[in-house]
């Protein structure tokens, strides 16, 4: 059997929670209440019409795709309080500090959308 040795052994663990973090999603009712308000706030400031229903990016370029993997938190409020190109400023008088970060906890976590062998409809048209 190949001895990788400790150092090896403790970067493999570390590598493996790295991994299990990252894929957790929601994990608590704070979370999920906080996505929840943050869905509220995306479709109040109608962010869907840039980036789409499911952070997919807008047609034509309206704007890029947000999910899967969304910015580092600090990268998204930057964009949001001082943003390039196109998109319009959301000043802490439009969306304070915590609706930012329920915002920020939406985008993190949103679905992406079903595939289009499993919506019915989509089936019957085919």
């Amino acid at each position: 059997m190949l001895d990788l040795g400790p150092k090896m052994k403790i970067t493999f663990v570390g590598l493996s929670v790295l991994a299990s973090v990252s894929f957790c999603g929601i994990t608590n009712a704070g979370d999920l209440d906080a996505a929840k308000r943050g869905e509220t706030l995306y479709m109040q400031h109608q962010c869907y019409s840039c980036h789409g229903t499911n952070g997919q990016g807008g047609e034509r370029n309206a704007g890029p795709k947000i999910f899967p993997n969304p910015t580092p938190f600090v990268a998204f409020e930057l964009q949001m309080r001082t943003p390039r190109n196109l998109m319009p400023r959301y000043s802490v008088q439009n969306i304070n500090d915590m609706q930012l970060k329920d915002l920020y906890a939406y985008v993190e976590n949103m679905k992406p959308s079903s595939a289009v062998s499993q919506i019915p409809l989509l089936q019957q048209a085919m």
